[in-house]
């Protein structure tokens, strides 16, 4: 019975340990970030990797994900004869919910594995053991720009990935469907407001601090030679999915509570 409950409590000790050191990791990346020297040049070379090189994967993605919903959307509201309500219905979705969740996943698989994967291979090829005897921090220098490219460029893909994926639900029931444009204009001005704006923005630049600090910290952790590199760079993606669609429900509700108090 005692061995019995010493699994279940070694885990759960073995869990509190890891978040414990990935706050502590979390809070010193942020700390750094903000104390001399400013990495400059490093923060605009992470932002033009993570933000420019992913722009047309955003824009592929964004365009068709608001022509099949658009689709999908108009088939289920013809049934009832609501077509008219095709534009705001997919402008909502994709602004509230899969803008920021499908910018931050794909995102995160792109950036985040490739913050991992180079992270890593400098801790077992000893570089950042090298920059640390060079005086050269090494959170102030890999992870801390790399955070704050991720919190800067990722609300700014969101508001790429909606802007098309609007573009394409407009191309799609105006010219395929035969929607008329007036009214799906007019609608979606009439339903879409600044707030829904803001909290995809807000979510993903939430989404961005998870998959950074989470890629960062698994590469900054490696262990075990190329494999471990693997290992990590697997961890990260994975964790920094989950993570994202888990974190999306709880925000989603956390602004429904603050509209519902302030509006």
């Amino acid at each position: 019975m005692k061995q019995m409950l010493l699994v279940p409590i070694h885990y759960v000790l073995s869990v509190v340990e890891d978040v414990g050191l990935f706050m502590i990791f979390c809070v010193d990346s942020i700390r750094w970030g903000f104390r001399p020297p400013y990495r400059y040049q490093e923060l605009m070379q992470h932002m033009e990797f993570i933000g420019n090189k992913s722009v047309l994967i955003i824009v592929l993605t964004g365009s068709f994900t608001g022509m099949v919903f658009s689709f999908q959307v108009y088939q289920g509201f013809k049934i009832v004869n609501a077509q008219n309500l095709v534009g705001p219905t997919v402008a909502l979705g994709i602004t509230r919910e899969l803008g920021p969740v499908l910018t931050g996943l794909i995102v995160a698989a792109r950036a985040g594995g490739a913050m991992a994967a180079r992270i890593g291979t400098m801790r077992v090829t000893e570089q950042i053991d090298a920059l640390d005897v060079m005086g050269v921090h090494p959170k102030q220098f890999l992870v801390s720009p790399r955070i704050l490219a991720a919190l800067v460029t990722t609300p700014l893909l969101t508001a790429l990935f909606i802007y098309v994926a609007l573009i394409g639900s407009h191309f799609v029931s105006v010219n395929m469907l035969g929607l008329d444009e007036a009214i799906f204009l007019h609608k979606v001005y009439q339903f879409l407001e600044p707030k829904d704006i803001g909290q995809a923005l807000f979510k993903a630049a939430v989404f961005g601090f998870i998959f950074s600090t989470i890629c960062t910290h698994k590469g900054y952790y490696t262990r075990g030679g190329a494999r471990g590199v693997g290992n990590a760079t697997n961890e990260g993606v994975v964790k920094s999915m989950v993570l994202i669609i888990v974190s999306d429900y709880f925000l989603t509700n956390l602004a429904t509570i603050y509209y519902r108090m302030f509006r």
